[in-house]
């Protein structure tokens, strides 16, 4: 297993050991002394999530907030994504930037993406299956998000306008600076 920190501290790339042969083939999704040995951050995950999606889904920018806030290690199982995670701790040099990778069912790829950080994903091929493990069980009260076009953030999901499609609650985020 491959793990690289990205640019944004705390925030790192997973590329597993995939193993073929006639039969198909196996990999390890996590390994939590690897992790540990590779990033030294000790991570507890109590709960994990699937949602399937449709091309031009765009499903984000998310964060839980105060003692609820999560960190997630996030995949496709099925399909292909872009991946976006964003700084919000006021203490970063990286405070407000973005990194994105493609994940797909195929390349395996993983995003560890830590508490601090909002988390989103647009949907590049219909019946993509997306899942995630989180450290910190979800609060309905302490949900909060950034709304996926941002100027300041100025994220290209790799999707035209038109065939993006919001979940209701998506479409009246704030931006990062009205955050405060």
């Amino acid at each position: 297993m491959t793990i690289t920190e990205t640019y944004l501290k705390g925030c790192f790339e997973i590329e597993p050991t995939v193993f073929g042969d006639d039969r198909g083939t196996f990999f390890e999704s996590f390994n939590e002394k690897e992790f540990i040995d590779k990033t030294n951050l000790s991570i507890h995950f109590v709960q994990d999530n699937q949602s399937t999606s449709e091309r031009g889904v765009v499903r984000g920018l998310h964060f839980q907030t105060g003692n609820f806030a999560q960190a997630k290690l996030v995949r496709v199982i099925q399909g292909k994504v872009l991946d976006v995670a964003v700084d919000l701790r006021r203490n970063s040099s990286t405070f407000g930037q973005h990194f994105s990778c493609i994940l797909t069912g195929k390349n395996n790829k993983q995003l560890f993406v830590p508490r601090g950080f909002a988390h989103g994903f647009s949907v590049l091929e219909d019946d993509t299956i997306f899942a995630y493990k989180c450290d910190n069980y979800y609060n309905k009260a302490s949900e909060s998000g950034i709304v996926y076009n941002d100027p300041q953030l100025n994220i290209d999901w790799m999707l035209d306008e038109q065939e993006i499609v919001l979940s209701e609650k998506d479409k009246v985020l704030e931006l990062l600076n009205v955050l405060g």
